[in-house]
């Protein structure tokens, strides 16, 4: 049987669409090759601690970096180590009384003493140093607890502290 010019047309388009479609992995190739190297470039050597609304960092112009360490953070009736609350203040006592100083202290002592001896190789810099802690507190923080904390951090063998700050622009930044 002859086909008509229209059949064979159409018979040819079905043959050609029947079979699955063809992805072009070349050009996704260039684009991931492209990507990778645009995040390498721009890589930055800021370091991003965290990120929680309620803290208001105190303003710095420190130039040095922070490094990857033990973590506190110290909120407003919660303390955090490493995101892990170790003690809330009761919304109906707002003031320390001694008992809960006391336990304010044991808990931190306690929560750090267990980091501690979760990693017991130390580097010849911590050995002189001491283990490395960063403490995030809100700048409104009573200066009576970070003393606490750090009493608790050095009692622990965190004596390598750096407070978070918010990283003030230097005045030729400003100006141009």
């Amino acid at each position: 049987m002859k086909q008509s010019p229209r059949a064979k047309r159409l018979a040819k388009h079905h043959k050609r669409f029947k079979s699955g479609g063809k992805l072009n992995l070349v050009a996704l190739m260039d684009i991931f090759t492209i990507l990778v190297f645009f995040l390498i470039v721009n890589q930055s050597e800021v370091r991003v601690l965290q990120n929680i609304e309620k803290i208001k960092l105190p303003v710095s112009i420190a130039e040095e970096l922070p490094v990857e360490n033990l973590v506190i953070t110290v909120l407003k009736d919660t303390v955090l180590i490493q995101e892990r609350a170790v003690w809330q203040n009761s919304a109906d006592k707002p003031n320390f009384s001694e008992q809960e100083n006391l336990e304010f202290i044991e808990a931190m002592t306690t929560e750090l003493t267990y980091q501690a001896s979760k990693r017991t190789e130390l580097t010849e810099s911590e050995k002189e140093k001491g283990r490395a802690v960063t403490i995030i507190g809100d700048s409104s923080t009573p200066y009576m607890a970070l003393k606490q904390i750090m009493a608790a951090c050095a009692e622990t063998g965190y004596r390598n502290m750096s407070l978070a700050v918010e990283r003030q622009a230097s005045k030729a930044a400003e100006e141009s």
